[in-house]
């Protein structure tokens, strides 16, 4: 079983920059797991912000790309959001997720991750 924890969300200004950090259960999880980050906020739909398959391959939402970077630290299986250039409308709930599945499979499929965090929030104001 994998399980997911989020930290790093908060409050940002816009033009700043947060992290976000999710640490996963396992050894070396981001050889075997295509991972991701996903966000909802209040009165939209959850949406996949950014991706990185286990072969190190990234996707980003066309409203994040060239301000967001997602990677990740294997030996400490640990998944980052580098978040910069932060917009008030970047404010939701952030989630890690995980699957043996491409996130391109899963949209393909019609299907969510198999495994989730409990979501961190981050809030973009001046």
């Amino acid at each position: 079983q994998v399980q997911l924890v989020e930290s790093g969300g908060g409050s940002g200004q816009p033009g700043g920059s947060l992290r976000l950090s999710c640490v996963a259960s396992g050894y070396l999880f981001s050889r075997y797991y295509h991972l991701g980050w996903f966000r909802q906020a209040p009165g939209k739909e959850r949406e996949v912000v950014a991706a990185i398959d286990s072969d190190g391959i990234t996707r980003y939402a066309d409203s994040v790309k060239g301000r967001f970077t997602i990677s990740r630290a294997d030996a400490e299986n640990t998944l980052y959001l580098q978040m910069n250039s932060l917009k008030p409308e970047d404010t939701a709930m952030y989630y890690c997720v995980a699957d043996r599945r491409r996130m391109t499979r899963l949209q393909t499929l019609g299907e969510t991750p198999d495994y989730w965090g409990q979501g961190t929030q981050v809030t973009v104001s001046s």
